[in-house]
């Protein structure tokens, strides 16, 4: 009974380390419980239930926002998540007889293997509640994500969650868990004082949260009405106020979007020229009887569509339906009518003496699409985002802690623009600026910077903590001397 207690406080102590509570600093400790645990069972099928019920109760308490789209969203979710660490705890079982060194190597790598496989697959996978993410969006660490990225600090936090179970079980084991403190506390240190900065060209940014009158459900004219909510509180920005304005994702929907519409699109024309503003505006176009896009589009002052990104990871079952002639039965799916059409190529905007990135929705929240961005040549970034589906819960907050991690990883300053959720600005440092409230309807205003530097290293080179993790795996596998296949599966006597 004690291992499964062990593993339930483990996964409540992970889950207070990401919003709402956003505790960072408890990514550092909430795996020991888990890795003693796992470590103690006698059986395979008592591993992998623990690290079942470990990732139901993680995974299920940080996702409960989703519970307002139904039970049909939020349970098979939680399911899929729960696998991977099923899987995850049957191997941290099977090297448990190994030499410490050996198996810390194994289950350090495994995890952040499990963690670039769940990013993937399936269906372009699932980063929420990733441990870098908590580990590393506490403020001292948050300066060295342009080095290690979100994954180094995975490394580092199931390192050190790893090496203190060994301690528990065997205090000659110190050194593991010290060495691992030791390069937590470098890193903190070498972020803190070279933390990535963005001091370019200044751009004044306002944020246009023009809300929706039915979040979470759909009501008549609701196109119309957000469009025209969004045109009104456009109207109060004072000319030369602003370089840029920002409307949020499905701020513009058919038939009520700029491209096929010439009332929408002189509008937006005009006050670009009012405020002497570029306009980059976020919507949805339909595409036949069964497509859409969902785009970002880009308007000088002068009126002039400089281009358009075409959101490139659409979200399963909210904007494509995967299988969607094997789940016919499933009602909820009726909701998502047609399929997105996803985007073939990163597109960045030339703006001023720089370049503008953006990326739509929970793209912020992919380490590998910000990258993308980065990687094209943008020196600042828009995540344009709706969040009127999930209401009044944590989902908001979740996003925006990724989009920080995220921001500091490529050091770059974004703007983070929502209908209903909360928009805010962040520094490249992954600083959080002022932030509107969920639901609320105004006008955000704030400044960010062009990076004036080249690329973070993680921005050159984004997979080298994982191929070092794996190069370690192979190390404690290949290394001659105690060890080796058969004490996988055999206790000695």
């Amino acid at each position: 009974m004690i291992p499964y207690l062990a593993v339930v406080v483990s996964a409540l102590v992970m889950w207070a380390a990401f919003p709402p509570l956003d505790l960072g600093p408890l990514a550092f400790v909430a795996l020991i419980p888990f890795f003693w645990a796992v470590r103690r069972v006698e059986r395979g099928f008592e591993a992998a239930v623990l690290g079942f019920l470990w990732g139901a109760v993680f995974f299920g308490t940080l996702l409960w926002w989703i519970m307002v789209l139904g039970f049909v969203a939020w349970f098979p979710l939680t399911l899929l998540m729960a696998a991977w660490v099923t899987v995850y705890a049957l191997v941290v079982w099977l090297f448990r007889l190994w030499p410490g060194w050996r198996w810390w190597l194994i289950v350090v790598g495994s995890w952040v293997i499990m963690e670039f496989l769940r990013a993937r697959f399936p269906f372009g996978g699932f980063p929420w509640g990733s441990v870098g993410y908590a580990a590393g969006g506490f403020p001292p660490m948050l300066g060295s994500v342009q080095w290690i990225g979100m994954t180094g600090w995975t490394v580092l936090a199931v390192g050190l969650g790893a090496g203190a179970a060994l301690v528990i079980d065997d205090r000659e084991n110190w050194r593991v868990a010290v060495d691992t403190t030791v390069a937590i506390l470098l890193l903190a240190i070498a972020g803190s004082l070279f933390a990535p900065s963005a001091d370019g060209d200044a751009i004044r940014v306002a944020i246009v949260q023009g809300g929706s009158p039915c979040p979470g459900t759909h009501c008549q004219n609701e196109a119309r009405r957000i469009y025209e909510q969004h045109l009104a509180l456009t109207e109060t920005i004072a000319p030369g106020t602003a370089d840029l304005v920002i409307w949020a994702e499905n701020s513009t929907t058919a038939p009520y979007e700029p491209e096929n519409n010439d009332a929408v699109r002189a509008a937006i024309i005009e006050q670009a020229a009012r405020i002497g503003a570029s306009f980059l505006v976020s919507g949805t176009r339909v595409v036949g009887d069964d497509e859409f896009v969902n785009v970002n589009v880009l308007f000088s002052p002068e009126g002039v569509k400089i281009g358009e990104y075409h959101k490139l990871h659409p979200v399963p079952f909210g904007e494509y339906v995967p299988l969607r002639g094997l789940l016919g039965f499933v009602p909820q799916l009726e909701q998502v009518p047609r399929d997105m059409i996803p985007g073939t190529e990163a597109v960045v905007f030339p703006y001023g003496e720089g370049t503008l990135g953006s990326v739509i929705s929970f793209e912020g929240a992919f380490s590998r699409n910000m990258r993308l961005i980065a990687a094209a040549g943008s020196d600042v970034v828009v995540v344009a985002t709706n969040e009127a589906s999930f209401g009044v819960g944590p989902a908001s907050d979740q996003l925006v802690a990724m989009v920080r991690v995220n921001a500091a990883a490529i050091g770059q300053d974004v703007a983070h623009a929502a209908i209903t959720g909360k928009s805010t600005f962040v520094q490249a440092d992954g600083t959080v600026g002022e932030s509107t409230e969920l639901l609320e309807e105004r006008v955000l205003t704030g400044e960010v910077r062009m990076r004036a530097a080249g690329p973070t290293l993680f921005t050159r080179f984004p997979h080298l903590v994982l191929i070092l993790a794996v190069l370690g795996i192979i190390a404690a596998v290949a290394w001659p001397g105690e060890g080796g296949l058969g004490a996988v599966f055999n206790r000695p006597r």
